[in-house]
């Protein structure tokens, strides 16, 4: 009888470790500040003037949806920039209407708190 419920205990537990799991890598769990705010998705940035430059950005320690819009805040609050972020490819994408030195965007994206591999 005490093996039963114990394993019954272990099963259960399990099973909440499996949904938290779940949600953590949908982005809707509390990993990275998701879950506590609602729609944290950041809005589309458009660019002032015509687009004069792109530039790919290999990041790392993004494991999350919400890891991968705190990194598009961070590079769409540099004025002349805009970027999509790949979570899947560990990416973004960063289109600009200005002169922005590469500095600049390492420098944002480890501000939120990841790190640059390349840029390209």
């Amino acid at each position: 009888m005490v093996d039963a419920v114990i394993i019954l205990i272990v099963v259960v537990l399990l099973i909440f470790a499996l949904k938290g799991s779940i949600k953590h890598f949908k982005g809707e769990g509390a990993c990275c500040g998701g879950g506590s705010v609602p729609d944290r998705k950041p809005k589309a940035k458009t660019l002032d003037g015509p687009v004069i430059g792109r530039r790919t950005i290999k990041i790392s320690g993004m494991h999350c949806q919400n890891c991968a819009n705190s990194v598009t805040r961070a590079l769409n609050a540099i004025d002349g920039v805009a970027a999509k972020v790949n979570l899947r490819q560990n990416c973004a994408e960063v289109s600009y209407d200005r002169a922005v030195d590469e500095i600049e965007l390492k420098q944002a994206v480890e501000k939120a708190g990841y790190e640059v591999v390349s840029i390209s």
